[in-house]
């Protein structure tokens, strides 16, 4: 990536830029490396123009993502109009989800899917989870509730309006998939059955499953869902069972976390914009989550970012093969089975 001068008179008093080419961190003005903003840009440039005015449109977008400010302040920021502001975001924010499927992306071998269910037995704990290929959960994106007779559909259950993002990790926090744009009043049941995941069921392969909470149906067809036992099961065997089971899918909270915390000033706030363009921004910050894990660019998550709605029952009915059998056989596996050497036989 090019950090030399720029040739343009323009941009030469502008600070934010000024640090940019100078070289210095860049973590703090646009909440990527410099190793991710090269990763990025590199697969941006595949599919545009050349030259410093993409770089710079993109470090527009990104300032904005990472400020959570108005345009009109970014405008500011960058010395140049507030309409030009707003097109360079949605312009840019539509080019990054263009390329979501070179970042966002299912296993694609054999290797690559034994290496995600040898993670999650790994981080389960336990071999009997060695057929786990994803972990699966909803998030709330806050949102100004939008006017009109719709607006009161994107109030949830904590009362405040929101979009819904639908995920499914791998082992390291990476999303494989991702659905974006039902408004917060739906429940999770209801955004999985009208997902392409679950209609066109083509992942997880013949055998393996993907963990999810007890918001979601245990499943066995069309999308295999292993759900934990519910509170009210007593016995051992569930306990540990359940407790396994939280150890691996625990991982899917921890991707959301390390978006939020990147993005802080993007979900933890409601977003300014028209909520038609919210499933667009969410999905870009997918795509840059992805884009700084396999740079190496992590974040911890924060203790305070989570917006996920638990739920006790599972509110939609599902047209399905229930999973419940297939759990108890995977209940019976972990009480029969030693638990896996965590640091040297998965990981």
């Amino acid at each position: 990536m090019q950090t030399g001068p720029l040739n343009c008179r323009l941009h030469t008093g502008i600070p934010v830029l000024q640090r940019f080419f100078a070289g210095d961190d860049t973590r703090e003005d646009f909440r990527l490396s410099r190793e991710s903003l090269a990763v990025l840009l590199d697969l941006l440039h595949q599919d545009r123009r050349h030259g410093w005015g993409a770089t710079i449109e993109t470090l527009v977008l990104l300032f904005w993502l990472a400020s959570g400010t108005s345009y009109r302040v970014v405008s500011r920021v960058f010395g140049m109009p507030r309409s030009t502001v707003h097109r360079i975001v949605h312009r840019v924010t539509e080019e990054v989800v263009a390329i979501r499927h070179r970042v966002i992306y299912l296993p694609r071998s054999a290797d690559d899917l034994a290496a995600v269910t040898r993670g999650f037995a790994g981080l389960a704990r336990h071999r009997a989870f060695l057929k786990a290929a994803g972990a699966i959960d909803g998030c709330h994106v806050r949102i100004k509730p939008p006017s009109g007779p719709d607006g009161h559909c994107y109030i949830n259950r904590k009362l405040f309006a929101s979009v819904i993002m639908q995920a499914v990790c791998d082992h390291q926090g990476r999303f494989i998939d991702t659905y974006v744009g039902w408004p917060g009043s739906v429940h999770d049941a209801r955004v999985l059955r009208h997902s392409p995941l679950y209609r066109q069921n083509i992942y997880p392969p013949p055998g393996h499953f993907i963990l999810a909470d007890s918001g979601y149906p245990c499943l066995q067809h069309p999308l295999p869902l292993i759900t934990p036992y519910r509170l009210q099961v007593r016995g051992v065997a569930a306990q540990r069972f359940n407790g396994h089971h939280a150890r691996a899918r625990s991982i899917i909270e921890r991707a959301y976390g390390m978006m939020k915390t990147r993005f802080r000033a993007i979900f933890l706030k409601a977003l300014e914009i028209r909520h038609t363009f919210v499933p667009q921004v969410i999905t870009a910050c997918a795509v840059l989550h992805n884009i700084c894990l396999g740079a190496g660019d992590t974040m911890a998550p924060e203790e305070d970012v989570q917006d996920g709605m638990p739920g006790d029952e599972v509110e939609d009915r599902l047209e399905a093969v229930s999973g419940a059998r297939w759990r108890d056989r995977l209940s019976a596996e972990v009480s029969a089975l030693e638990e896996v050497d965590h640091d040297h036989v998965y990981l």
